[in-house]
C-alpha cells in the first residue's frame, strides 16, 4: 500500500515541475527570445526551413543511382492456343495442329539500376534547390524580425495600458475628493451648484475612460501572450516599467549606424528572386540540350504447369541487360524559344524590381531615422509639457480650494493635465516602437 501511495505524489510533482518550466515573468529581451522559439509563426518558419532542406536533397537524389525491383507471378487460367500446319509434324497438308507454347504458370524477379549521366535541367534544378534554401532562410529571418517587432509593440501596449489604469485611478481619486469637498461647501451655501456639476462631468468622463482602460489592459495582455505562444489566460508579469524601458531605448548612436543594403532582409529576398529568375532562364536554355542516362538490370524467371517455384529443384533462368539512352531535342515548333524569351523577360522585370527596392529601402531608412528622431523629441517635449500641466493643475487646485478660481477653470486645467498624461504615455511607446522599426530596417540584431 505504501508504494501505491507514492505514485500519485510523484506524478503530481512531475506535472508541477513541467508547469513551472513555462516562464510567466519577462523583461523585453526575455520576451523576444521566448517568442522566437515559441511564437506560432516562428515555429512554422523553422518547419519551412527544414522542409526546404529536405526538398533540396529530394532534388539532388533524382540524379543519384536509383534501384527498383519488380516481382511478378502469372497463372494463365485459360492458356492461349495457337495453330500451325500439321505437315510440320508429318500430318496431312492443309490441316492444322493446336499447340500451347507456354507453361500454365510463370514467375519472375528483376532489379534495375538507373543512373542519370547528363541532364542540363538537373544541374539547374540542384542550383535552384540551393537558392530555395537561401530564400527560406531569409524568409525565416524576416519572420523573426516581424515577431520581434510584434513582441516589442505588444510589450509596450501592455505597459501603456497598465500605466493608463494607474494614472486614471489616481485622477479619479483626486476628483472624487474634489466632488466630496465641493458638496460640503455647497451644503453650507459657499459655492454655486454649477461648480459641482462641472466636477461631476469630469468625474463621469474619467470613470468611462478608466473602465475602458481596464478592459484594454486585459486585452493587451492576452494579445501579448498570444504573440509569445502562451495560452492567452496566462497571468503574465512584465518586469520592466514604461519609464525605464523608454530611457533604455533612446540610443543616438543608432542614428549614426550606416545603412547596408546587403544586410537588409528585403534586399536579400529580392536578390533571391533575381537568382531564381536567372536559373529559370538557364533552365529554359537547358531544354535544348540532350539528356543521357544509363541502366543495368538483372532478372530471373521460372516456368511450370504447377506452383513449384519454391521447390529446390525448380529451374530458374537468369537474364541481364545493360543500356544507355540519349534523348535529343530536335524541333519543338519554337516552343522552347518562346519559353526562353519569357524567362528573359521575367529576369529583366526582376532586375527592375531590384532597382526599385534599392531606392525604396534607402527611403525607408531615412524615414525610420526621421521618425525615431521625432519620437525622441516628442518624448522630451511631452515630458516637459506634463510637468507644466501638473504645475498648472496644482495651482488651479489651490485657487479653487481658496475660492479664487471657478470649477470651470479647474476643469480646464485638469483636462489639459489628462491630455498631457496620455500624450506622455504614447510618446514613450512611440520611442520604443520607432527604435524597433529602425533596427528592423538596419537588421540590427
Amino acid at each position: 500500500m505504501q508504494k501505491f501511495f507514492y505514485i500519485p505524489i510523484l506524478l503530481f510533482s512531475w506535472v508541477t515541475l513541467a508547469q513551472e518550466e513555462v516562464p510567466t515573468s519577462f523583461t523585453l529581451q526575455e520576451a523576444v527570445a521566448y517568442a522566437l522559439e515559441n511564437n506560432y509563426t516562428a515555429i512554422n518558419s523553422n518547419r519551412d526551413l527544414v522542409d526546404a532542406q529536405k526538398q533540396k536533397w529530394e532534388t539532388i537524389a533524382t540524379g543519384l543511382p536509383q534501384i527498383n525491383g519488380n516481382v511478378s507471378y502469372q497463372n494463365q487460367l485459360k492458356q492461349p492456343v495457337s495453330v500451325i500446319p500439321a505437315e510440320f509434324f508429318g500430318g496431312e497438308p492443309g490441316t492444322f495442329e493446336e499447340v500451347v507454347f507456354s507453361t500454365k504458370q510463370s514467375a519472375s524477379a528483376t532489379a534495375t539500376l538507373t543512373q542519370l549521366i547528363f541532364d542540363g535541367s538537373y544541374i539547374v534544378g540542384v542550383q535552384a534547390a540551393k537558392t530555395f534554401v537561401d530564400y527560406t532562410q531569409n524568409t525565416k529571418e524576416k519572420s523573426d524580425l516581424e515577431v520581434k517587432k510584434s513582441v516589442v509593440e505588444a510589450y509596450g501596449n501592455v505597459l501603456l495600458a497598465q500605466e493608463s489604469v494607474a494614472i486614471l485611478e489616481k485622477n479619479k481619486s483626486n476628483l472624487e475628493k474634489n466632488v466630496y469637498e465641493t458638496e460640503k461647501i455647497l451644503e453650507n451655501g459657499l459655492t454655486e451648484e454649477e461648480n459641482l456639476d462641472q466636477l461631476k462631468i469630469t468625474l463621469a468622463s474619467i470613470n468611462s475612460q478608466l473602465k475602458n482602460a481596464i478592459r484594454l489592459k486585459e486585452i493587451t495582455l492576452q494579445m501579448f501572450n498570444l504573440i509569445l505562444g502562451l495560452p492567452i489566460e496566462t497571468p503574465t508579469i512584465l518586469e520592466e516599467n514604461l519609464d525605464e524601458l523608454t530611457e533604455e531605448q533612446i540610443d543616438f548612436k543608432l542614428l549614426e549606424t550606416p545603412f547596408s543594403l546587403s544586410n537588409n532582409v528585403d534586399y536579400k529576398l529580392m536578390t533571391n528572386l533575381n537568382e531564381q529568375r536567372q536559373l529559370e532562364l538557364k533552365l529554359a536554355k537547358s531544354r535544348a540540350l540532350p539528356s543521357l542516362s544509363g541502366f543495368v538490370n538483372y532478372g530471373t524467371s521460372a516456368f511450370s504447369n504447377e506452383f513449384t517455384f519454391f521447390n529446390g529443384d525448380q529451374e530458374w533462368f537468369d537474364s541481364s541487360v545493360l543500356g544507355i539512352e540519349m534523348n535529343i531535342p530536335i524541333f519543338s515548333s519554337f516552343k522552347r524559344s518562346a519559353s526562353t524569351q519569357r524567362a528573359r523577360i521575367a529576369l529583366d522585370k526582376a532586375k527592375t524590381q531590384m532597382q526599385e527596392t534599392e531606392q525604396m529601402l534607402q527611403l525607408q531608412w531615412e524615414r525610420a531615422k526621421s521618425n525615431y528622431t521625432l519620437a525622441i523629441d516628442e518624448y522630451q517635449t511631452s515630458k516637459d509639457n506634463l510637468a507644466l500641466a501638473e504645475r498648472i493643475e496644482r495651482k488651479n487646485q489651490i485657487k479653487y480650494d481658496e475660492g479664487i478660481a471657478t470649477s470651470f477653470e479647474l476643469r480646464e486645467a485638469q483636462t489639459q493635465l489628462y491630455s498631457s498624461q496620455q500624450e506622455y504615455l504614447q510618446s514613450m511607446v512611440d520611442v520604443i516602437n520607432q527604435k524597433t522599426e529602425l533596427e528592423t530596417v538596419l537588421n540590427n540584431n
